[in-house]
């Protein structure tokens, strides 16, 4: 009996034995690195230590580019992948050629897929689908120089590959499985004199797309750089740099841990010098010490010591020092030198608050992904500086790396122009949800998961921007991110770590970083002591027309102990420039081009703050406003005392550095201006009082005061002069809206079915029986309108609007103003006018408007409606008012009220009052999915005219919220459903479309799945009224 149950036993472990030889690589998780070196601090070697203070790579003999064109070929299962293409023999004269960096699918091959959660494919970790399996072979010459005979080379891989197999010379070298942390290979016993053959077979899914399942799109092939180094047999092999403050945050303790590497088998003595150079290239501080490196071994050498009152680093004041670590010989003769750029800053967690150098800082924060939109995800120098201008425009001072490192040049400029980074590793297993069958909760990818945040701490530990570690995203907090968060902490204690998936209840978060927590929720936790700074990984998800709250998060904010800001999910909006068969441009999204039958989130990744192409959007603009350094508040506004606030934590505001500059509107017009300078220390506020000119209360006359700061500092990204702060306050000073008097005379004649009321050139039909209201309205017998104005209650729903619902539940309320029934209440003439009055039922909805026409004896056209719910249960109102239509040549729109770009009630405070004017061709904004667009808050009047000045006017007895387009709204709305619909498949009319209504509801701000605007930007009461007047202008 015992020998059958040995017999059995050793052939279920020599199936099992045989099963897992024949797993591969990619769909093994305990598999992910073959051969490759360990992750270490970014930078190469140099010959002298001029070239390595100047730190450009190109200019050193240890180094060599490998980007360029590679011969490629691309196959679409794994299974079809050429065998022996590796061998220096395989002809590869046929193949076709790849940018390296570059992605496939913008370059011929593959199809791009946008996913959100998924990866896809069908999930079943730790397998892939053979049956789709992208796979590109690469084949590149490079050549060895000469003066590299006798050291050691290294390609570099800084990412880009999901997996990759790498040959030299027709030698199988590694393996690697991580596509946005650095592959390094140590290529020295591989190569030859002269010329020698890259290849390498690149993955676009493998087990670690269980780790990579971020919301983005899914492209192939290598994005980042590629370039091989060479070092001496003895080398700087890493470092790790801790430049600190005392604690009374005055002078720098700094600290070096130094690795070297010894490859030859007999005791090397060497020395290391360290150097740190301020700007001028001045030494603060110089340390030298000597060691005897064992053969085959390494050694650590600790440098320390103390520097007086050094320049400090923080996101507004980036001052940085240059590192220089020289590794000479037993005769003081350099072996190599490098450098590196540091910061003297100390973050602290104290009494549940975060601080840098002392000081509690809010993170005015966004979310950034590794986008292109010309070449996918490939990401150039001039990209980079592009975005960082646009941050310090907004003043967005904090990026989280979502969600996985960015490349190594984002660091270098962060460091150098001052941004906090949330640095996170490459991790989110979203699609497999976050229970105990994540992954993350199995032994066999526990190893997997320590790489990547090994990997992420390890490359990027030097640099100054790196304030926080985030473990991962969306992955849920498995035993593998504990043992993370602890080696994390181990290794680097100057820095906090975060998880948003141990939300307030686990221990593996120094932070709370809740992703859009509940508005309830937020306003329970701004009441009480957490504990832990609070700093939302993500919130205010910016889809489609959205935004809204953005200044009521803030409020909420600054009212609490532990809040500190948080991330905008996201920067870009992820399209793709595309034209489709009438050869219209539109930017694409998930399920364009050719993804239809893919797996793929339409537009939920035309999300962001920017367009593709970095350029300002809509709701840009109060990411700009609140998130501005300089506040003002109103202290006695009417008299002009303000206070200034500056919140720079470590900026002094001074006539140097800023100009201010106030306006004082009267009914819209300036009426007076002025300048003036205040000096105030950071982080502190003072009054001050402007040169108001006296002002006495007037019927019919309203004062608004507008404040402005400039810089008057020049740099690089931000010119001297630019505007980056504003505020607007209303005057108690007078009083609007107030009924006027017209002079003029009607006639009135009844006839059959209707009354004709004339006032000179006006004339006006209403019909007196049932069935309609206002029949007409001429000006010389000519048709002011093409459509008359009638109820309206409905708009394009936004995205935040479909992920709440409201195509179903509000759905009602789309044709409510074209399916009524009027009843005749009767007509009067009047000492102010003619009167008549209307019921207006809405054919199946409960609920009615009284309308009632005035025309004013000026000729002039009052219209009063008042509504009425006539059930408690009736769904809610997008918004109430009137649609009318005018000849398409009425293209001049003026109005007084908030602009000059769209804003909704609440997302108005980047909008400030004044006359202002445009076409009303560029009124909509073209959103990537078409969804409501144009809207104007709190407008007094407005006017329409064409080429000959002749048009329209329209005044409201209360604030009013009009837009003119050339579109209504159901041009824009798709129906019950979201269709794969762009902005290309909408052609303006050959018509203005006004509405002019009492109220638009808010276009939300929380999330786009489920959260309703603010219910102060919600119209749910059962009456609402409101009244406007229509007037002729003619030139």
């Amino acid at each position: 009996m015992n020998k059958i149950f040995s017999f059995l036993l050793l052939s279920v472990l020599f199936c099992v034995n045989a099963i897992t030889q024949n797993k591969p690589d990619w769909e093994n998780p305990e598999v992910f690195a073959i051969n490759k070196e360990d992750t270490r601090a970014t930078s190469i070697p140099y010959s002298t230590e001029e070239l390595a203070i100047k730190d450009v790579y190109e200019s050193s003999p240890y180094f060599q580019s490998l980007n360029g064109n590679w011969k490629f070929h691309w196959v679409p299962k794994i299974s079809e992948v050429p065998e022996g293409f590796y061998e220096e023999n395989y002809d590869v004269s046929g193949w076709d050629e790849m940018p390296v960096p570059g992605n496939w699918e913008f370059n011929g091959y593959g199809i791009p897929m946008y996913v959100n959660t998924g990866f896809g494919f069908r999930a079943k970790p730790p397998f892939i689908d053979r049956e789709f399996s992208p796979t590109g072979t690469y084949r590149h010459e490079f050549t060895i120089p000469e003066n590299w005979d006798g050291r050691r080379v290294y390609i570099h891989f800084e990412g880009g590959t999901n997996s990759m197999y790498l040959w030299v010379n027709g030698q199988k070298v590694g393996y690697t499985q991580n596509s946005k942390s650095p592959a390094e290979f140590d290529i020295t016993e591989y190569i030859r004199k002269g010329e020698n053959t890259l290849a390498c077979q690149v993955h676009k899914f493998s087990d670690g797309s269980y780790l990579e399942d971020q919301d983005m799109w899914r492209l192939g092939g290598i994005n980042r750089n590629v370039y091989l180094y060479s070092t001496d047999q003895v080398r700087l092999l890493d470092y790790f740099a801790h430049p600190d403050l005392d604690k009374n945050y005055k002078n720098g303790l700094f600290s070096l841990d130094v690795t070297l590497k010894n490859y030859t088998a007999t005791k090397q003595n060497h020395s290391v010098e360290v150097s740190l150079l301020d700007k001028a290239g001045k030494k603060v501080f110089s340390q030298k010490k000597s060691t005897a490196i064992s053969e085959n071994g390494t050694e650590d050498i600790a440098f320390s010591g103390k520097v007086t009152n050094p320049l400090k680093w923080t996101a507004e004041t980036p001052n940085l020092y240059t590192m220089l670590i020289s590794l000479k010989d037993e005769k003081g003769k350099i072996i190599e030198s490098t450098s590196h750029k540091i910061g003297f800053r100390k973050i602290e967690i104290t009494d549940g608050q975060l601080f840098v150098n002392g000081k509690k800082v809010f993170f005015k924060g966004v979310n950034l992904h590794e986008f292109n939109t010309n070449t996918g995800q490939v990401v150039t120098r001039e990209v980079m500086m592009r975005n960082l201008q646009l941050m310090k425009e907004l003043n967005i001072n904090a990026v989280r790396t979502s969600h996985y490192p960015q490349p190594p040049l984002w660091y270098k400029l962060c460091d150098e122009y001052g941004i906090y980074l949330v640095d996170e590793a490459n991790l989110e297993s979203h699609g497999l949800g976050y229970g105990p069958e994540n992954v993350a909760n199995f032994p066999e990818w526990h190893a997997q998961h320590m790489d990547r945040i090994i990997r992420l701490v390890e490359r990027d530990k030097n640099h100054a921007s790196v304030i926080f570690w985030s473990l991962g995203n969306e992955a849920s907090n498995g035993k593998a991110f504990f043992d993370m968060y602890d080696w994390a902490k181990a290794r680097d204690n100057s820095r906090p770590v975060q998880y948003e998936q141990a939300y307030q209840r686990d221990r593996n978060t120094d932070v709370i970083c809740h992703m859009y927590p509940s508005w309830e929720s937020m306003k329970r936790d701004a009441a009480r002591d957490l504990g832990k700074p609070y700093i939302m990984c993500e919130y205010a998800h910016a889809m489609g027309n959205s935004m809204g709250n953005f200044q009521e998060y803030w409020d909420v904010m600054r009212s609490s102990k532990n809040m500190q800001g948080g991330f905008i999910w996201e920067w870009y909006n992820h399209g793709y420039p595309e034209h489709d068969e009438q050869g219209r441009f539109y930017w694409a999204y998930g399920g364009d081009l050719k993804s239809y039958d893919k797996m793929n989130d339409n537009n939920f990744c035309m999300d962001g703050i920017i367009s593709p192409d970095q350029n300002y959007i809509p709701h840009t603009y109060i990411v700009k406003k609140v998130y501005q350094n300089i506040l003002f508040e109103a202290k006695d506004v009417d008299n002009g005392v303000i206070t200034v606030i500056n919140d720079f934590k470590f900026t002094n505001l001074s006539p140097a550095s800023h100009t201010f500059k106030w306006v004082l509107l009267k009914n819209g017009e300036v009426a007076e201006e002025g300048t003036f300078n205040v000096s105030i220390a950071a982080d502190s506020r003072k009054d001050v009082k402007l040169n108001l000119p006296a002002l006495t209360k007037e019927n019919g006359v309203e004062y608004f005061l507008q404040v402005f700061a400039f810089s008057n500092q020049d740099t690089e990204l931000v010119p001297s002069g630019f505007e980056v702060a504003k505020e607007e306050f209303e005057l108690n000073k007078g009083t609007y809206f107030v009924a006027i008097e017209e002079e003029g005379s009607l006639t009135v004649e009844e006839q059959e079915n209707k009354i004709l009321v004339n006032a000179g050139d006006i004339s006006y039909e209403f019909s007196s029986v049932d069935g309609r209201g206002l029949l007409s309205m001429k000006n010389n017998g000519r048709d002011m309108f093409r459509e008359l104005p009638r109820l309206n209650f409905w708009r394009a729903l936004t995205d935040n609007e479909f992920g709440e619902g409201m195509q179903y539940s509000s759905r009602i309320w789309e044709t409510a103003g074209q399916n009524t029934i009027y009843t005749y209440k009767g007509s009067e003439e009047t000492a102010d006018g003619f009167n008549a009055n209307y019921e207006v039922k809405l054919r199946g909805i409960e609920a009615k408007v009284d309308v009632i026409y005035t025309v004013n004896n000026d000729g002039s056209l009052t219209t009063t409606a008042n509504y009425s719910a006539l059930s408690d249960d009736l769904p809610e109102m997008l918004r109430f008012g009137m649609l009318m239509t005018l000849p398409r040549n009425y293209n001049d729109f003026t109005w007084y009220g908030r602009g000059p770009h769209e804003n909704y009630v609440d997302r108005k405070h980047d909008t400030f009052m004044g006359v202002w004017n445009g076409k009303v061709e560029d009124q909509a904004f073209e959103y990537y999915r078409p969804q409501e667009t144009g809207n104007k808050t709190d407008v007094r009047w407005l006017t329409l005219k064409n080429d000959q000045g002749n048009g329209i006017k329209i005044e409201g007895a209360q604030p009013l919220s009009v837009s003119a387009t050339n579109n209504r709204p159901e041009d824009l709305d798709p129906g019950m459903t979201k269709k794969q619909q762009h902005w290309s498949d909408i052609s303006p009319r050959n018509e203005v479309v006004l509405c002019v209504d009492l109220f638009q509801r808010g276009v939300g701000g929380l999330q786009s799945w489920g959260a309703k605007p603010l219910n102060e930007y919600r119209f749910m009461d059962k009456e609402y009224s409101y009244s406007y007047t229509i007037s002729v202008n003619n030139n």
